[in-house]
């Protein structure tokens, strides 16, 4: 047998097609040339390299681990839909009564002022009595007024301060929608 034809049936005898009867002439040549013994070792070692090893394919967490993790995810996430429905009813709940209590709040609200002119018409002396006794409140007011009207001259004409309180503002505003955003999915 050459060494050639060694070669080719060491190829099949790899694929799995040399028949019983070419395998013992192959087996007869292999075991007095040391050429084909090399090359069916390298053979051999290239199978190895090559086809994946049982002992690689073992993972390192256990098919029950993975399995709970999975449970563990689906009952987190039916929780969470659990809240979520539970916010929308109260939401729901909340609509006509809260709708309701604003209005009159505005209503009520927006009244006052009215109240207060015809009480000042009406009861002049009701008015006059009420003034009297605001006069110390009265007078921190204008007094309070006249401190920020100059505070406000001193901040306009300097514009290195306009700038730093309407950075401030900007800031706080950022900080503002920031807390005020909606929450991030889980």
């Amino acid at each position: 047998m050459r060494c050639q034809d060694a070669r080719q049936w060491l190829n099949a005898q790899h694929d799995g097609d040399l028949a019983q009867s070419e395998d013992a002439t192959l087996q007869e040549h292999l075991r007095y040339c040391v050429t084909c013994r090399a090359f069916q070792q390298y053979l051999d070692e290239l199978d190895a390299m090559l086809s994946p090893s049982t002992a690689s394919l073992k993972t390192s967490v256990p098919t029950d681990n993975i399995m709970l993790a999975i449970q563990q995810q689906k009952r987190i996430t039916q929780q969470l839909e659990e809240l979520r429905e539970q916010q929308r009813t109260r939401v729901a709940r909340m609509r006509v009564p809260g709708t309701a209590l604003v209005a009159m709040s505005f209503f009520v609200l927006g009244s006052l002022p009215l109240l207060l002119f015809a009480i000042v018409i009406i009861q002049t002396n009701l008015a006059v009595k009420a003034l009297s006794v605001l006069n110390g409140v009265i007078d921190s007011l204008v007094i309070l007024a006249q401190y920020l009207q100059e505070g406000s001259l001193l901040v306009t004409r300097n514009n290195w301060l306009l700038s730093a309180v309407a950075f401030a503002v900007v800031i706080m505003m950022g900080m503002w929608l920031r807390l005020m955003r909606h929450p991030q999915e889980a």
